[in-house]
């Protein structure tokens, strides 16, 4: 809850002066709106919240946090599963309105800022038959996609996120802002790659641009059995590096696109790109659609920007989730998937299975913070609910899955963990990674003022 003591603290006044209607505070119009989130059963009530609109901005609301001892937090398209983007009593930082975007058509890169989203971004440089690539989702926000890594679309063909993160531009917790790429503040660099906001604030991204001109992608709609589980998963490992999937397992809901004869049934609900030639990709996908015989099929020849759909405005999804990574998903742990997904009281259950591997695997380890270059497959499990008294009971049931289908590969990926705990935070970096982070972490924010995130606190 918002501390008055603290709050009495800042100078609301001279704020206003300086940043005119972009100073928001309780009792304003737009506060409830400010503070909400894109997930559901978040509540927080921030003393102030400022949008800035470039660097010497987002210098100043660092210099007073800093000053002031207030909770800072970074808000960039508000996609953080537990909130990390809104404080509860302190200070928000948000980026929304910086969205310039420098695009250099010719030299394959473009400079942008945070308060794009990444489907802005992707459509902006589609336009030219281009794109980086980020996530499955196209309101998140670059920013935070970024500095987790980022695992979507591309990440078979050309690897994270980060792989394609030529330079950035940061605000430290000094207010000081730094140009920082392989060259300069090299340490900085790699620990933005993977280390999520425990450095800075990013007000800049330089991206490498990739021709994605057209692809063959979209959603395929195949009944959910242990054999089509597991035979899809096997294809995905062996199809070329130009496809990446997504498979859903769940029980479908009514859709409608989806015939109703099918609701309630267990369904994989898949999301295929293949990044090459849209002739060569119809070739790669039939093998996937022979697994048996759709419930659906929506995969086509489309622009890249296509895969990112129109998303529901009001949806703000409550969920009980665990990340993780597993080195293979045969008949027997399909099986295991579909039976926990039978006890579920949820409103909708269901566990994610992302085949890695090509590009990102190609990546040395101790390249960038995200070290996890070797892991064959990451699962998501998710239960979402409607009543908040039953938390507890979704939160057991992911647990048990997660417990149930680990394997040798214990690591986590950041941008997806929920209130895990500091053995989860640890879990997304090897040993000699973190230590690393905590000593750069040390020299760029020895207090800690970037702590509102997964944590990685400074060494002493």
């Amino acid at each position: 809850m918002i501390n008055r003591t603290q709050q009495s603290m800042l100078p609301i006044a001279d704020l206003r002066d300086s940043f005119e209607e972009r100073v928001i505070t309780p009792g304003d119009s737009k506060y409830d709106s400010a503070r909400s989130t894109f997930y559901g059963g978040i509540d927080r009530h921030p003393a102030v919240i400022i949008r800035v609109k470039n660097a010497d901005e987002v210098a100043r609301v660092v210099s007073l946090a800093r000053e002031t001892g207030m909770e800072l937090a970074i808000r960039s398209g508000g996609h953080s599963a537990v909130g990390h983007c809104v404080s509860d009593g302190g200070i928000v930082l948000d980026l929304s309105l910086m969205r310039d975007l420098q695009i250099d058509v010719e030299g394959r890169t473009a400079w942008v800022e945070p308060g794009l989203t990444a489907g802005e971004y992707t459509h902006a440089v589609g336009e030219h038959g281009l794109a980086t690539g980020f996530g499955d989702t196209g309101s998140v926000g670059i920013g935070g996609i970024t500095l987790g890594g980022g695992v979507g679309y591309l990440v078979r063909k050309h690897g994270l996120t980060i792989d394609d993160l030529l330079a950035a531009d940061v605000v430290t917790a000094d207010g000081q802002l730094l140009h920082i790429d392989a060259d300069s503040h090299p340490g900085l660099f790699w620990a933005i790659r993977g280390g999520g906001g425990n450095f800075g604030v990013a007000t800049r991204f330089k991206f490498r641009l990739h021709d994605v001109p057209a692809i063959m992608g979209g959603m395929l709609f195949l009944p959910a059995t242990a054999d089509t589980i597991a035979s899809f998963i096997s294809l995905a490992e062996s199809a070329p590096e130009e496809l990446s999937t997504i498979a859903n397992v769940f029980t479908a809901p009514p859709m409608p696109f989806l015939p109703e004869q099918y609701h309630g049934k267990p369904v994989i609900m898949a999301m295929l790109v293949y990044a090459g030639d849209p002739v060569e990709g119809e070739n790669v996908v039939a093998p996937f659609k022979a697994i048996s015989t759709p419930f659906a099929d929506m995969v086509q020849p489309m622009k890249y920007p296509d895969i990112y759909q129109p998303e529901e405005a009001e949806y703000h999804p409550v969920a009980a989730s665990r990340t993780m990574f597993v080195d293979y998903i045969d008949r027997s742990v399909a099986q295991m998937i579909l039976d926990h997904i039978d006890t579920s009281s949820a409103t909708m259950a269901g566990t994610q299975l992302r085949v890695l591997g090509g590009a990102m695997a190609r990546v040395p380890a101790n390249e960038t913070a995200f070290a996890h270059r070797k892991s064959k497959i990451m699962v998501n499990i998710a239960a979402l609910y409607n009543e908040p008294g039953q938390k507890a009971t979704h939160e057991a049931w992911v647990a048990k899955l997660a417990a149930s289908l680990q394997q040798s590969d214990t690591g986590a990926y950041v941008n997806f963990l929920g209130y895990d705990g500091e053995e989860r935070i640890r879990a997304a970096y090897p040993d000699e990674t973190w230590e690393r982070l905590a000593t750069i972490k040390a020299q760029y924010d020895p207090t800690n003022l970037f702590r509102l995130n997964q944590n990685i606190q400074p060494v002493k």
